[in-house]
């Protein structure tokens, strides 16, 4: 899957929320840091199609202020908010 929307350069601060749908309700969390880098990477999954014969992924590091590096698998429920 390609991401469809402008991802940040490194360095950018920005507030990423990812979303979880459920049967009733809606799951969501959100994360704020510095854009370490973005990368598209493969599982361990396989799948028939894929390049490699694998799943690729959509991939943001996110270094939060208190220093803990985050990686978030990207897809059509992240927001990506660039922040001032």
């Amino acid at each position: 899957m390609a991401l469809e929307t402008t991802v940040p350069s490194p360095g950018t601060r920005v507030r990423v929320t990812q979303q979880m749908p459920q049967t009733h309700a809606v799951w969501s969390t959100t994360v704020e840091g510095t854009v370490v880098r973005w990368r598209q990477d493969r599982t361990g999954s396989w799948f028939a199609h894929g390049k490699d014969d694998k799943v690729w992924l959509d991939r943001l590091e996110v270094r939060r202020d208190d220093g803990e590096l985050v990686i978030l698998n990207l897809d059509h429920y992240s927001l990506i908010e660039p922040l001032a």
